[in-house]
């Protein structure tokens, strides 16, 4: 993870702000920095999503292909994520110095979203025990200023909402051979259902307080964290514990409670701004380096 040095007097600046409920920035406890999102970035890719939150900038790009289906859910597609940790986001990820981080964040990933309750996978079968679609969703980590997980959570939400898989007929041949057709019309597709896709909020606990949507400044002065994907309605589907301190059940109780009010609050004003620029078409404007 990218990490920077602070000096004993910027903690305890940070740390008494932070007990005020007054950041560095300006903030509160439990302010998110200012998110632009923007969709529809990659052309080769059949959904995709930029994000940046702060300086923590994120691209996902999710390709959809014919696959075989697991042996325990044969009626179900599912997802595999690969994140790539540019060395441009930091020069610690230089050669193989993100290898360890991506792995992590892709594991916990693959918890969060490759499941039922995110995604309909049942919706991703296009043939009981033979084939199924499987998404591949790539995350590439373009700069980084802390909250890795949040950004990456809203951006893999913003491109399932953009993917679009093409529809699929299936026919026999004279021997009864099963022969798929993939649809050549661009508009004859199959959209994901994204409602219930979790998004995730990092609490860090810094001092005797917690905050959401940290800065590598913050993280340096925090001594855990706990990671959550809450859905829309409010309800928890992962939690995950990071760093090396200790977190009492009474601080986890209320990093849950915080984590699920953020959380209920981040899917309305999302999913609203994605319906709007999918709304306005062609004519959306692009912007940011891929504009």
């Amino acid at each position: 993870m990218a990490t920077v040095k602070v000096s004993e007097a910027e903690k305890v600046y940070i740390l008494h702000g932070i007990r005020d409920d007054l950041r560095v920035d300006g903030r509160g406890c439990e302010d998110y920095r200012h998110v632009e999102i923007e969709t529809d970035v990659v052309s080769n890719t059949d959904g995709s999503a930029k994000v940046t939150l702060g300086d923590t900038a994120v691209l996902v790009g999710i390709k959809a292909d014919i696959g075989k289906p697991r042996p325990m859910v044969p009626n179900e597609g599912y997802l595999e994520f690969f994140v790539d940790c540019s060395a441009n986001a930091t020069p610690e990820f230089e050669g193989r110095g993100g290898e360890e981080l991506g792995t992590e964040l892709s594991n916990t990933l693959y918890k969060v979203f490759n499941n039922k309750h995110s995604v309909d996978l049942k919706s991703l079968c296009i043939s009981a025990g033979e084939h199924c679609w499987v998404l591949y969703v790539d995350v590439l980590l373009l700069q980084c200023d802390g909250n890795l997980y949040d950004a990456i959570s809203v951006a893999i939400k913003a491109a399932l909402f953009n993917t679009k898989i093409p529809k699929v007929h299936i026919s026999a041949d004279e021997e009864g051979a099963k022969e798929i057709e993939l649809s050549d019309d661009p508009y004859d597709c199959m959209r994901l259902d994204v409602e219930n896709v979790p998004c995730i909020v990092t609490l860090c606990k810094v001092g005797h307080r917690h905050v959401v949507d940290v800065t590598l400044q913050e993280k340096a002065c925090s001594v855990a964290s706990l990671i959550i994907s809450v859905t829309h309605t409010g309800t928890v589907t992962c939690t995950r514990k990071l760093g090396g301190g200790s977190l009492d059940p009474e601080s986890i109780f209320e990093m849950t409670e915080a984590g699920k009010r953020v959380g209920k609050a981040l899917h309305a004003p999302l999913m609203k701004l994605l319906r709007q620029e999918e709304s306005l078409g062609k004519t959306r404007q692009k912007v940011g380096f891929l504009g």
